[in-house]
């Protein structure tokens, strides 16, 4: 599974881009998402395409466990502040 984020360049904005689009999509074989990706682009637009789910480990009690790239570090159980609120 993957997720593609899509930027339009955005001279309002102090980075000079914002996020237009964020869109999850189930498939394998990403090299057929970044083709079709490239197909529906713009000019002023970039794009990247992240795994939408990544493997970290707890930080108390050491197990593995599956989470959105995108959670925040104070929201995972793998960082010490979550543990320490």
């Amino acid at each position: 599974m993957y997720t593609v984020e899509i930027y339009r360049k955005d001279a309002r904005t102090k980075s000079g881009e914002r996020l237009v689009l964020k869109k999850d999509y189930d498939t394998r074989n990403r090299s057929t998402l970044e083709k079709s990706v490239k197909d529906h682009l713009g000019r002023n637009e970039r794009y990247e395409i992240h795994e939408t789910w990544v493997t970290r480990t707890s930080l108390m009690g050491g197990k593995e466990f599956k989470e959105r790239y995108d959670t925040p570090y104070y929201c995972s159980p793998s960082s010490e502040t979550y543990w320490s609120m």
